[in-house]
C-alpha cells in the first residue's frame, strides 16, 4: 500500500487543496493529535473536526478514535471525497463509522450530538468574526462543562491588523495575499466571555506548528 505522504500526492495531482503545503502534510495531521492527546483526547472522545478537508488531521483521528466517535464537517465535498477515497484504507469507514457534512453555515447541531472536543485546525486562521462567534455559539450548545475547543489562529500584530471582513478570507484575497485573517486575542476572550467561556493561548513548545497560534476555549478555566 502506498505510504500517507504519496496518496496525499495523489490528491495534490488531482488539483485539490491539501490544507496546507504537500511538505507539512503529514506533520500537521500527527500535530493535531498529539495536541489533542496532551489535551486530554480519549479513544472514546467524540470529536467534531470543523473544516476537516481532505482528512489531513481526520486521518489520524479517525484511526485514534472509536466507532462512531469522529465527525467531520467540511463545505467543499469534493475535497472530503478526495480525502476518503485515497486516504482512508479499505474498510475503515465500516470499522470507525465516521460522520461527515457538508453544511458552509458552521451548524455542529445537524448531528445530535455533544461533543468532548470540537477542532479547528487552520479554520480560524481564514474566518470572519461573525463565523468564529457563530462557531463559538456552537461549541457552547454542543458541549457540557468540561467539554473543550482547541483551534488555531493568527493574532494581530503592527503590521497585520484585525481581520474586519465578513467572508472567509482565502489565498489571492486583497486583504491578504496568503488569505490569512489575523484576530486580536482581546476581542476573542470578550466573544468567549459573553457566552460564558474562557479562551486560552498556549504557547507549549510541544504544541508548536508553523507560525499559528493554538487556543484552549473551556467553559470554565483550568
Amino acid at each position: 500500500m502506498d505510504t500517507l505522504q504519496e496518496r496525499a500526492d495523489k490528491i495534490a495531482s488531482e488539483g485539490i487543496f491539501l490544507g496546507g503545503t504537500r511538505e507539512r502534510f503529514e506533520i500537521a495531521g500527527r500535530t493535531l493529535l498529539a495536541v489533542l492527546l496532551r489535551e486530554g483526547l480519549y479513544p472514546n472522545s467524540k470529536v467534531l473536526d470543523i473544516g476537516c478537508g481532505c482528512l489531513r488531521g481526520g486521518y489520524w483521528l479517525i484511526h485514534f478514535l472509536d466507532k462512531n466517535c469522529y465527525f467531520g464537517i467540511e463545505p467543499n465535498k469534493k475535497m472530503l471525497d478526495a480525502g476518503i477515497k485515497h486516504l482512508l484504507e479499505p474498510g475503515l469507514i465500516a470499522e470507525k463509522n465516521p460522520r461527515f457534512d457538508n453544511n458552509s453555515d458552521f451548524s455542529f447541531a445537524i448531528f445530535k450530538e455533544k461533543f468532548d472536543f470540537l477542532v479547528a485546525f487552520s479554520i480560524w486562521t481564514h474566518a470572519s468574526k461573525p463565523q468564529i462567534q457563530t462557531m463559538l455559539d456552537g461549541f457552547a450548545e454542543t458541549t457540557d462543562k468540561n467539554g473543550k475547543f482547541i483551534t488555531t489562529y493568527y493574532p494581530t500584530t503592527l503590521f497585520k491588523p484585525d481581520y474586519k471582513g465578513a467572508n472567509w478570507i482565502g489565498p489571492g484575497n486583497p486583504a491578504d495575499p496568503y488569505g490569512r485573517a489575523h484576530h486580536c486575542f482581546g476581542w476573542i476572550k470578550t466573544e468567549c466571555e459573553k457566552r460564558g467561556l474562557v479562551a486560552q493561548e498556549i504557547h507549549e513548545k510541544a504544541y508548536q506548528y508553523w507560525i499559528q497560534t493554538w487556543l484552549r476555549i473551556s467553559h470554565t478555566a483550568d
